[in-house]
């Protein structure tokens, strides 16, 4: 069964682009999908994606404010979790469209045989100077 959105209204709009948004930097990203898997400091969070951690706690910020996480405090250290699995579901949802729209741009627009004629003779040659060799 299929959930239903209510009517959209401007400010629901505005606020699913913005998540949008926040989703669609390649770092968010990144950090999300950690997030939605484990909970995890800021500092191993930076590690990740490969950011200094002021960096990485401007993110996360966005992201708290959005919705999108949740964070605790232990002490001097913050950890941070995605708010629940609406956040994956979202990740899994993007890869899923993204594998659609890879789908509908081979349909729409096939590789012509000419240029897969040589990638596949080459994929055969190298098929076989990698067999093994056999005794007669």
């Amino acid at each position: 069964m299929r959930a239903q959105v209510a009517s959209w209204d401007e400010e629901r709009a505005e606020r699913s682009v913005a998540v949008l948004k926040a989703v669609a930097d390649p770092s968010r990203y990144r950090l999300l999908w950690a997030l939605s898997e484990r909970e995890l400091p800021v500092g191993r969070l930076a590690e990740l994606i490969g950011a200094q951690v002021a960096a990485t706690s401007q993110h996360l910020a966005k992201l708290r404010t959005l919705g999108l996480v949740a964070s605790r405090r232990e002490g001097t250290r913050i950890y941070y979790r995605a708010a629940g699995p609406r956040v994956r579901a979202l990740l899994e949802s993007a890869v899923l469209a993204a594998g659609e729209a890879a789908l509908a741009d081979t349909a729409a627009y096939p590789e012509p045989a000419q240029r897969r004629e040589p990638a596949l003779r080459k994929s055969r040659a190298t098929a076989r100077a990698h067999r093994p060799a056999t005794e007669h």
